[in-house]
């Protein structure tokens, strides 16, 4: 929910949160993705359209790049023991397939760059080598560790429509 409200709600209100989300959830449209090895869920991406998350917009690192309609991924949650497995470079993938079935046409993120191993919860907006071998490209760059990735969808048509 950090990147869903203002900063002081979503401070203030941190009891709320889960609250929040059962309810964005329950509303539609899925705010997410899961990733599952059987019946456990290992790992979480949130994405939606940028507009979804103002507090991008408040970050001086994070901001708009241009006026492009684009997607966001904002965080990841891969469950210890799961980390190094290719989780995220799944998670990554299905968010773009989701976003262009959804008519997306553009998705972005804004992952930590470094060659260094980081903590988890440091890495919760991924990695940058994950978005790189998937083909993301940076647009922009406003401090050395914090890039905006981009990569053009290719919308799918299904099977129902050939």
């Amino acid at each position: 929910m950090y990147w869903r409200l203002p900063k002081g709600e979503w401070r203030s209100a941190r009891a709320k949160n889960k609250e929040r989300f059962r309810r964005l959830v329950a509303k539609g449209p899925p705010p997410g993705l899961l990733a599952f090895d059987g019946d456990t869920a290992v790992g979480w991406v949130a994405l939606g359209p940028r507009e979804d998350y103002p507090a991008l917009e408040r970050s001086r690192f994070l901001k708009s790049v241009d006026d492009e309609s684009v997607w966001s991924i904002s965080c990841f949650y891969i469950k210890s023991g799961y980390r190094g497995r290719g989780v995220m470079r799944a998670l990554v993938a299905a968010a773009g397939d989701h976003a262009a079935k959804a008519g997306g046409r553009i998705i972005e993120a804004y992952p930590v760059d470094t060659e260094k191993r980081i903590s988890a919860g440091s890495a919760y907006t991924g990695v940058a080598s994950s978005f790189r071998r998937a083909g993301f490209k940076t647009v922009a760059r406003r401090a050395a560790h914090r890039p905006i990735v981009r990569k053009a969808l290719v919308r799918r048509q299904s099977s129902k429509s050939q």
